[in-house]
């Protein structure tokens, strides 16, 4: 089995052709994020068909494009509201998360998605996604990283000895894990 990619970001444009007493198309243009080509386009239709009433025999897919970050190497806040189908019915929700790029934001959605709620990657519809300002951000577990004093100091750190030879089974005092 081969290596199967993250979610990313498709941009689908999409002609509607409204009959010949209208005589002209319409476009539509959605950001969907999957992980697959086919499961984008099955997506896409599932939204089109949704919320614009537009079936598969009057639409037209004009483009199909990736979209990548724009900077990817410095960390953002990124909010994601999505709905999900559980056992008991269907919910909204919003999350937060930090990331470099927006894919990894979304693949932590989904992994939390599955460890906490048990909703597995069919049942998450994601419908919206921004960058979020340090300032907006509602959730305590990203705030947390906003201070520009944060410590991440080691706890158990293990003294090791620099060669072999200084190395023995047995000491004649603890060590002192705690520095």
């Amino acid at each position: 089995m081969g290596h199967q990619r993250g979610p990313r970001q498709e941009q689908v444009l999409v002609s509607h052709h409204l009959g010949l007493s209208f005589g002209f198309w319409r476009n539509f243009l959605f950001h969907i994020s999957c992980g697959l080509l086919m499961a984008a386009l099955g997506a896409f239709r599932y939204f089109l068909r949704k919320l614009k009433k537009v079936k598969k025999s009057n639409g037209q897919m004009l483009a199909i494009n990736e979209i990548f970050e724009r900077n990817p190497t410095t960390i953002k806040n990124y909010g994601i509201w999505l709905r999900y189908q559980s056992r008991t019915g269907y919910h909204n929700m919003y999350k937060e998360y930090r990331d470099t790029t927006l894919n990894g934001a979304v693949e932590q959605m989904y992994t939390e998605m599955a460890s906490r709620h048990r909703v597995r990657f069919p049942c998450i519809q994601i419908i919206k996604t921004a960058t979020v300002h340090f300032k907006l951000c509602k959730r305590d577990n990203t705030k947390q990283f906003h201070n520009s004093n944060i410590k991440f100091p080691l706890v158990y750190r293990k003294v090791r000895p620099p060669t072999r030879k200084l190395k023995t089974t047995f000491k004649a005092t603890r060590p002192n894990l705690f520095m």
